[in-house]
């Protein structure tokens, strides 16, 4: 290591500092390219994903993404590689924008992603040792699950809508919670 204030000599196992190449790479990144019924053309593969040919570019298979999936979940749609470095490649303004098959699609592999089981009635709520075991009933069934107490695991959507999420990252929702009992109130009341 060079001493403070030195510049350490160039060496050849040192690659130079290409700032052009930097700014092109940054420029790419951060440019935006709406897609649509148009410039656009989406697949679905044999293992049930979506694969997607943009002009000459193809991709095997993406991820998609609401921007904003409480307040516009029809809008703003993020085309991504489904790598864990994972890259937009596009964005639908509106699902309107695509074809009606497209949309259909789209939307199938967006309830896959934003699965929110709706909780319709709180049968108890244990909390020990800084987590909070839940027993619910959903439109989806009776369930079992827990939550990080120090975590933020209950967002407020609203002034009476509520989401949880679990240790697993499965997320519940209550959508009103003024249409609950005051028993099940009082056992949520610790989250509200």
């Amino acid at each position: 290591m060079a001493p403070f204030g030195k510049t350490p000599p160039s060496g050849g196992d040192h690659e130079d500092f290409n700032l052009e190449q930097m700014e092109k790479e940054t420029e790419e990144m951060l440019k935006l390219r709406y897609i649509n019924k148009d410039n656009a053309e989406f697949k679905r593969t044999d293992g049930g994903f979506v694969s997607v040919r943009i002009g000459e570019e193809f991709y095997p298979r993406v991820q998609v993404v609401r921007m904003f999936p409480f307040s516009d979940p029809e809008k703003y749609i993020s085309i991504r590689t489904p790598d864990e470095h994972s890259k937009e490649i596009g964005i639908i303004e509106d699902m309107k924008n695509v074809t009606k098959e497209t949309a259909q699609m789209l939307t199938e592999q967006l309830n896959l992603r934003y699965f929110t089981p709706i909780i319709t009635k709180i049968v108890n709520i244990k909390e020990e040792y800084g987590y909070a075991y839940f027993e619910v009933v959903t439109d989806r069934g009776a369930c079992r699950f827990t939550i990080n107490m120090g975590g933020h695991a209950v967002v407020h959507l609203s002034e009476t809508r509520i989401l949880i999420s679990d240790i697993d990252e499965n997320r519940f929702e209550i959508p009103d919670i003024m249409k609950l009992t005051t028993k099940e109130l009082k056992k949520l009341d610790l989250f509200l």
